[in-house]
């Protein structure tokens, strides 16, 4: 559903999308609380599916309707931090309240959840697409944007940089169990450890970006986040290669990375968005598809067979952002940024 979230924002508006994905997702989750086997939990969690993905596509074509300049980029970092801590703290508080109230107690805190944020979008979340500016759903129409946005090549790049970036820290997040349990010889009640850590990186990184927006150039940024990621990939290599890794010592490169990956993607998102000012809820969408189907490989295939060896998992991070790099600069050779791009590349 995440290809159709930013269409169907498009067209209809943002705040109907919002809400309706919010009422669909409580309603899936009361049937998950209630659920007697599982075919029928099966069926709800992918109705949750089916609606969870609109909040993050529709919430930056949200913003950039709105804002410009480098109010948009402090705010697109907002909403990266709150994106990036999410999914990592949901496991935290998924095993606290299985552990204390048994595992239908999440899908009831998930119906609680999903209630107030449709009272609280319902109160202060604003439409900001205009009626006139509203795109048609007919299905040759659809088609059309889709394969004008997919054979963009600065879309193309720009999104392979954001989802190449991610997968580096990804790899780790997949690789938990073996990763933790296996290599650190920490326990299950541990985890909490490496997301803690995973969460620093990420709120740091996004505080920065959205302190230094309007101050410093795209490219200046891009520059100072591949130091950062390029500095944690290597030291973990080393770190891996001639030591025995061990927490917490072997968070710290992690933290570092992701400080690195939340530096630049908030102006990248806006970079992206702002190919097509008219269809930036179809971009989001397809940005972030192609950023989960990588994120699923990584998963479901990367992982699993490097997760074997803590110095494959090292060198995994470190090709991967070697890609985002390689996609960046090639980026930057085709589609040569402004020489003073401080604020120039997000105005409407």
């Amino acid at each position: 559903m995440m290809l159709f979230h930013g269409a169907l924002a498009d067209a209809f508006g943002r705040r109907p999308v919002i809400l309706v994905s919010l009422v669909i997702f409580g309603a899936a989750s009361v049937g998950c609380a209630l659920a007697s086997d599982i075919h029928q939990l099966i069926f709800f969690r992918g109705m949750q599916g089916l609606s969870a993905g609109a909040s993050m596509v529709v919430a930056r074509a949200l913003i950039r309707d709105r804002f410009a300049g480098h109010e948009a980029q402090r705010l697109m970092a907002q909403v990266s931090m709150m994106f990036g801590i999410a999914p990592v703290i949901a496991p935290i508080i998924g095993s606290w309240l299985h552990q204390l109230f048994g595992w239908r107690s999440i899908f009831t805190f998930l119906v609680l959840l999903s209630l107030i944020l449709f009272v609280l979008s319902w109160r202060f979340v604003p439409e900001t697409l205009a009626h006139h500016a509203r795109q048609r759903l007919h299905p040759r129409y659809l088609l059309h944007n889709y394969a004008k946005v997919m054979r963009h090549r600065a879309f193309l790049l720009l999104s392979f940089v954001l989802a190449l970036d991610f997968a580096g820290v990804f790899l780790y997040i997949a690789s938990a169990p073996v990763f933790l349990l296996k290599h650190l010889s920490l326990n299950e009640h541990q985890f909490a450890s490496l997301f803690i850590s995973i969460v620093i990186g990420m709120v740091a990184g996004s505080y920065i970006s959205g302190k230094i927006a309007g101050r410093f150039s795209i490219a200046t940024t891009m520059r100072m986040s591949y130091l950062l990621q390029f500095t944690a990939a290597l030291l973990n290599v080393v770190y891996c290669t001639w030591f025995l890794p061990s927490a917490p010592l072997a968070f710290v490169p992690l933290v570092i990375y992701c400080v690195g990956t939340y530096l630049a993607k908030p102006a990248l998102v806006l970079l992206i968005l702002d190919l097509f000012p008219y269809n930036r809820g179809l971009a989001s969408s397809l940005q972030g598809f192609l950023q989960t189907m990588l994120s699923s490989i990584v998963a479901g295939v990367i992982s699993p067979w490097l997760a074997k060896s803590l110095l494959a998992l090292a060198w995994g991070m470190l090709v991967m952002l070697t890609l985002g790099w390689a996609a960046w600069t090639l980026y930057t050779k085709l589609e040569p940024l402004p020489v003073n791009d401080r604020a120039e590349h997000c105005k409407p």
